[in-house]
């Protein structure tokens, strides 16, 4: 059997002699210094895996680049070269042949081995093995080098051979296969990693080890069948013997025999009847053990004759991409065991810009707050990284569909030497490698590059240059469907389906949605009905606590020195408060701008998924831009760089329940739309009432409904039930069970909301868990209780809650040591208080 050693510890950094470093808590600009401990050229502990930075963090090397503006100070990190060394341990072994393994190395590096060259590499995105059998010794500890070169030096490398091409940004990302928002994103700060980055170790086999295997699973009819592609490499011993390939999937076991010399097999497994894996909310997610062993029917008869084996877990289950034309243009819509999909889902960025830090705990962390949203397909985005099995592990358990985009973004991409082999290897790698996962069920070619080809200039600029439209139109295409035919490939997001259409027409295929955030206000989402939404957001600044944690700016205002440098998005604070005018006073301090435009995120959202969900099946799903933050940033995302949900979080629950209520703007009229996604029928009564602003009932109508399962019913709004807009003191609210809805004829600004007045009530159980009830006395509208204001570690489980006079809220609070009534009302934030405060003197949110 194969003997594999971990190469963990006994690493070491080499700081570079002709850089310097920056040390304790330097603000941007100012001078890099010598380090405090180590000089260039000399040493510190390093972490395997890990990356240069972290290794310099924990030295006391590197301020906290998150921190302020140390970013700016951190940059000579990723100008530099560096060296990772260790030694290779003494090796007593009867096999024939060592390997050296390193799953991954970002970036460019040249491995050697007590001074001997084993080879370069130049992916972040593929694995490395090196034969070591001639270097092994039983006695010696042989050196271990690993120099890394500059991403930036290969990258310009690349560029100066290839020719320069357009870039949505002014790094090079796209001439090395690498990370790309490593270099900086309009969300992310630039840390251009280095490092050995994934686990590197040791392999002693002999005869024959596994060296791919590719489980295709399907199911028709009744019955699931895996057929195992193996691939095998062959000592020169091992060439002419026959080998056994056996394939386990839970109780049910096939063998196969390999003839001499060899080197592919396929292994079929039938099992009968299996329990099908179902997205979340549609059924459960079982899985398989599935095994494929490599044994020598020729070995002696004290040995098992076991060489290798390869264990994953598998899930049975279909999914197919209806792209039919219809009368609207043309579908894109998943399904899965044959059961149409309206996808409820979230853009995934790296969760840390520095990935090594990201465990496995903090990927379920991640990924269970998304399916506690209702979230039900992950889309990992395209100027990130294909994520570790931990990622997927996760997202098949809980039943989250992935949707994994190639590692293109924003950019054109050279299709030449030495770039287009490695994106060859690093396709079909990793096709390979994720095939087990039941919850990946597309793959799509590109970010924003086919789009960006037809709308950005580029095709004037590229002047007949290769940009990458033969790696989306034609290479990974066939990668997929040689590698793993049973899942569907799609060229590009936002792309038409072919060229025949603009790549983001909505009526075709998948679009993305950014005129509205950058140039329009959000209610323009009404405006359309793509077939399917793949991006759309709106951003709003990170938690408070984070904000205070991750910057010392006194006093703290949207356009303090720290907040400036934390909002990476061109014009950013300026687009939010343009959003913010057309529907608000302009914001008197901080506090008020900072809750304000949270709640402006959450209702753009809502206003497009409620608009989309309730056109199922025209529209077959949203995409919401973005899940999470990769450091404290303000962003589109609903949960920021300290892993704290902003309101748009809660938000999203509501919006991807299985049962939505809204009040939508048809052709007739206007209606209200009952959305059930549900497995089961929905029935009831639906009320109606037009309502006074201090609660008086005007008008009301109860109206019977019935939901088939995964459909949407519409009722007309009965003229009287509209409230008028004149004076801004009425409003409509439908409820559905549990579900409710409300409706107001004018924007925030022009309606007479009420002084806010409430009754608050705190209980302490004895766990520590504070209830705040809050009983509203007038209508309370976007009622939030901001947790970490209260504690940093602190959180509620409810979000914006608007309520009519005598109707009560309970925000359950954990993480907070010291509960009392007067901090809990102090934490607590209206659109009423919002609207009525003092104008601002200066024309601009101030600190406090």
């Amino acid at each position: 059997m194969k003997d594999v050693t971990p190469l963990v510890d006994g690493w070491s950094l080499r700081l570079p002699r002709a850089s310097a470093t920056a040390t304790g808590s330097a603000a941007a600009g100012a001078s890099a210094t010598a380090p405090a401990g180590p000089g260039a050229g000399e040493t510190v502990p390093a972490v395997v895996p890990g990356c240069v930075h972290t290794d310099l963090l924990a030295a006391g090397l590197l301020a906290d680049p998150f921190l302020d503006r140390n970013e700016t100070a951190a940059s000579w990190v990723g100008r530099a070269d560096w060296t990772y060394e260790s030694v290779l341990p003494p090796v007593t072994t009867a096999h024939e042949r060592s390997d050296l393994v390193f799953d991954g190395l970002d970036t460019a590096a040249a491995v050697a081995l007590g001074g001997t060259a084993l080879g370069s590499t130049r992916n972040m995105h593929r694995g490395y093995r090196f034969d070591v059998t001639a270097h092994r010794s039983p006695a010696a500890r042989i050196p271990l080098t690993v120099a890394f070169t500059s991403a930036y030096t290969e990258a310009e490398r690349v560029r100066d051979l290839l020719g320069d091409r357009p870039n949505s940004y002014s790094e090079p990302f796209q001439y090395i296969r690498k990370m790309a928002c490593s270099f900086g994103w309009d969300w992310g700060p630039t840390l251009v990693t280095a490092g050995i980055w994934k686990p590197v170790r040791l392999e002693h086999w002999s005869t024959a080890r596994l060296a791919r295997v590719t489980p295709l699973v399907t199911v028709a009819g009744a019955a699931g069948r895996v057929e195992a592609r193996v691939e095998l490499e062959r000592t020169a011993s091992g060439s002419g013997r026959p080998l056994v390939v056996r394939l386990r999937v839970g109780e049910h076991s096939t063998e196969t025999t390999v003839p001499p010399g060899a080197v592919r097999v396929t292994a079929v497994a039938e099992v009968p009847a299996p329990q099908l894996w179902w997205p979340r909310g549609y059924g459960e997610q079982p899985r398989y053990d599935c095994e494929v062993t490599l044994t020598d029917p020729a070995a002696a008869p004290e040995e098992d004759g076991t060489l290798d084996r390869w264990q994953r877990r598998v899930g049975f289950r279909t999914v197919t991409l209806d792209t039919s034309p219809d009368a609207h243009g043309s579908a894109f819509t998943l399904a899965v065991n044959g059961t149409p999909v309206f996808a409820r889902g979230v853009n995934w960025i790296p969760d840390d810009v520095l990935p090594t830090r990201v465990d496995a705990a903090r990927y379920r962390r991640r990924l269970r707050q998304a399916a506690d949203a209702g979230v039900d397909l992950v889309r990992v985005w395209g100027g990130g990284l294909y994520e570790s099995d931990d990622f997927y592990d996760a997202c098949d358990e809980l039943g989250l569909m992935v949707w994994q985009d190639f590692p293109f973004a924003c950019a054109a991409y050279p299709e030449e030497q030495p770039l287009r082999s490695e994106v060859e290897a690093e396709a079909r790698e990793n096709v390979s490698r994720l095939a087990p996962h039941p919850s990946l069920v597309l793959w799509n070619g590109n970010n924003e590059n086919l789009w960006g080809f037809r709308d950005w200039d580029w095709e004037s600029e590229l002047a007949g240059d290769s940009w990458g439209e033969g790696y989306y139109l034609g290479l990974l295409p066939r990668v997929v469907a040689e590698t793993d035919p049973t899942r569907p490939y799609w060229a590009g997001s936002p792309w038409s389906g072919s060229w025949d259409h603009h790549p983001n027409d909505p009526r075709h295929g998948t679009a993305h949605s950014w005129e509205v955030w950058n140039r329009q206000d959000y209610t323009d989402y009404l405006g359309s009905v793509p077939r399917f939404v793949a991006e759309f957001g709106w951003q709003a600044p990170p938690a408070y606590a984070t904000a205070r944690r991750a910057l010392s700016d006194e006093p703290l205002a949207p356009d303090s020195p720290g907040m400036l440098h934390h909002q990476k998005a061109e014009d950013g604070n300026g687009k939010l408060d343009r959003g913010l005018a057309r529907h608000f006073p302009v914001p008197a301090d901080f506090d008020t701008w900072h809750y304000l435009t949270q709640v402006n995120q959450a209702r753009a959202i809502a206003t497009g998924i409620e608009h989309w969900r309730s056109h199922w099946p025209r529209c077959a799903g949203t995409v919401v831009w973005q899940l999470n933050d990769c450091w404290p940033v303000t962003s589109w995302a609903a949960i920021d760089g300290d892993e704290r949900p902003k309101p748009l979080y809660h938000e999203l629950a509501r919006l991807y329940a299985d049962r939505l209520v809204t009040v939508q703007d048809r052709p007739g009229g206007r209606v209200a739309a009952l959305v059930n996604q549900a497995a089961g029928e929905w029935t009831g009564e639906a009320v109606l009432r037009r309502v006074a602003v201090d609660g008086t009932v005007l008008a009301e109508a109860r109206l019977p409904f019935a939901a088939a399962p995964r459909t949407v019913a519409e009722l007309p709004v009965p003229d009287e039930l509209l409230p008028a807009a004149e004076g801004g003191k009425e409003l409509l609210t439908v409820r559905a069970g549990a579900e409710r809805a409300w409706w107001f004829p004018v924007r925030d600004k022009d309606f007479a909301y009420p002084e806010p007045a409430w009754d608050l009530d705190l209980a302490v159980r004895p766990d520590g868990t504070a209830q705040v009830t809050v009983t509203a006395r007038v209508l309370l509208r976007d009622l939030l209780l901001q947790a970490d204001r209260l504690a940093p570690g602190a959180s509620t489980d409810r979000g914006l809650t608007t309520l009519l006079p005598g109707e009560s809220a309970v925000f359950t609070v954990t993480g907070w040591d010291t509960p009392t009534p007067q901090a809990a009302a102090g934490a607590l934030f209206s659109v009423n208080a919002a609207v009525r405060q003092p104008a601002a003197d200066d024309g601009g949110a101030r600190g406090r």
